[in-house]
């Protein structure tokens, strides 16, 4: 009840400063010629950047700080979409809008890396697929419709409100799982006692002789090898439906470019992303419904995926909206929308290591997405695009296998949830301080901080 609550709350919030925007648009005849003076400004303003490929300072810590980013972002299942564009708007030096395209960008190679990882890693506690498919449909098809809402309002709503509602979520989020990870690390300390105990009394005489008889067997089990691993993680029908609703929404995108700003046929385009995300997302959900109560019919309260609920109408709904939020931050961030995603798969119940790895999933289709579609507007340099991409890559991979590592070493899967926690965190603050300073600036220079029409970006 406490998680649904929490959940509402942000949603319910995101969605007021949503339909603010169709109130407090002015309507005078100045607030217009003001509105229109600051879209020339911007346009003006917003011209390409795209420094020079070279070895300096600069790029030495974008390069740190890249690699970094991609290792824990895509490791917490978040991709790091709010520490990428700052760094490259200020450290590196790109315009706004093609260091939001290279962060996509990055974010595609280190989510690629880290599901290939993924798809060679076992699932830690059952015969089925790492990557909870169920699930991945569920939310792909919200995602990618919220990030496509989002872009269309960063035309509309003032630079000052983004920050303070990336604020407000990304805090929110980081800590909620931050108190999940404490949760979760009392339980497994308590775990951990428990077995310590139970091997000291294996270490008596009595003990050995039990284990030998009853629970050696069941610990030299085989392992299964790479393959046999790979075509457990693979559902086919999974993969094309995603990639299906994936391809959909290109095409759409690739019409919309070059359709006229706010035409009937622009329109047309726009409407036509509801039908396409609620046909996958309505499949899924029936399908969730069926089998659960197909099970609980039957005396079977197993879960249906990975999350430990009930699919009822309410909670379909509340994943729809949360799934459209995710994409709509994403889509005003400049980010794959995991900020959202990772800890909602969280709060459904879902053990770390499958959320993030199918927040990770998922993020790769929608930052694809957004990378063809940018690689077609010519929004980004492509010797920088594949420079960046490569650091990703291998800081997609190599964070995998560390954290992994670590958490079978330690034996505290909680520590992927205080990686997740962090990364939010971490992202808060900087886009906070950059919103800050750039409000700061836009007041000084008395510009206009209003909301501005749909048809005026």
């Amino acid at each position: 009840m406490e998680t649904k609550w929490f959940l509402l709350c942000l949603s319910v919030a995101f969605m007021a400063a949503i339909l603010s925007t169709f109130f407090i648009q002015g309507n005078t005849k100045q607030t217009h010629l003001q509105m229109l003076r600051l879209s020339n400004d911007l346009s003006l303003s917003s011209v390409r950047v795209w420094p020079e490929l070279e070895f300096n300072w600069r790029i030495v810590l974008a390069t740190i700080i890249g690699f970094f980013g991609s290792a824990f972002g895509t490791v917490g299942g978040v991709g790091g979409g709010g520490i990428f564009v700052p760094m490259l708007n200020l450290i590196v030096g790109f315009d706004a809008k093609s260091a939001a395209a290279l962060s996509k960008c990055m974010i595609m190679g280190a989510s690629a890396s880290s599901v290939w990882y993924n798809l060679r890693v076992a699932h830690p506690t059952k015969e089925v697929s790492i990557l909870d498919y169920d699930l991945a449909l569920l939310f792909q098809p919200m995602l990618m419709l919220g990030i496509t809402i989002g872009v269309s309002l960063s035309v509309v709503f003032p630079y000052w409100l983004i920050t303070i509602l990336i604020i407000i979520l990304f805090i929110g989020t980081s800590s909620r799982s931050f108190f999940k990870g404490v949760e979760m690390w009392k339980n497994e300390t308590l775990i951990k006692r428990e077995m310590q105990e139970v091997e000291a009394m294996m270490n008596t005489e009595e003990g050995q002789a039990v284990t030998n008889a009853e629970y050696e067997p069941l610990l030299s089990q085989p392992e299964k090898s790479r393959l046999e691993i790979l075509h457990l993680n693979l559902r086919w029908k999974g993969m094309l439906v995603l990639f299906l609703n994936w391809f959909v929404f290109l095409l759409i995108q690739i019409f919309k470019n070059d359709a006229v700003l706010c035409s009937p046929w622009y329109w047309v385009l726009n409407v036509l992303q509801f039908p396409v995300s609620l046909v996958v997302f309505a499949y899924e959900a029936v399908k969730l419904c069926r089998e659960s109560q197909k099970r609980r019919t039957c005396g079977n309260f197993e879960s249906v995926c990975e999350a430990p609920i009930d699919w009822t109408a309410l909670q379909l709904m509340l994943c729809a909206l949360c799934g459209i939020l995710g994409g709509t931050v994403g889509g005003l961030l400049g980010s794959g929308g995991g900020f959202i995603l990772g800890p909602l798969l969280l709060e459904l119940g879902v053990i770390p290591q499958v959320a993030s790895a199918t927040a990770t999933f998922v993020m790769l289709f929608s930052s694809s997405l957004s990378v063809v579609e940018f690689y077609l507007l010519k929004r980004f340099p492509i010797p920088y695009a594949l420079y960046l991409m490569a650091v990703s890559v291998i800081a997609g991979f190599w964070g995998q296998l560390f954290v992994r590592k670590l958490v079978a070493f330690l034996r505290r899967a909680s520590i992927i949830v205080f990686i997740l926690s962090a990364v939010i965190f971490v992202s808060a603050l900087i886009m906070g301080i950059v919103g800050v300073e750039r409000s700061i600036s836009m007041i000084n220079q008395h510009e206009y901080m209003g909301f501005l029409g749909f048809c005026d970006g």
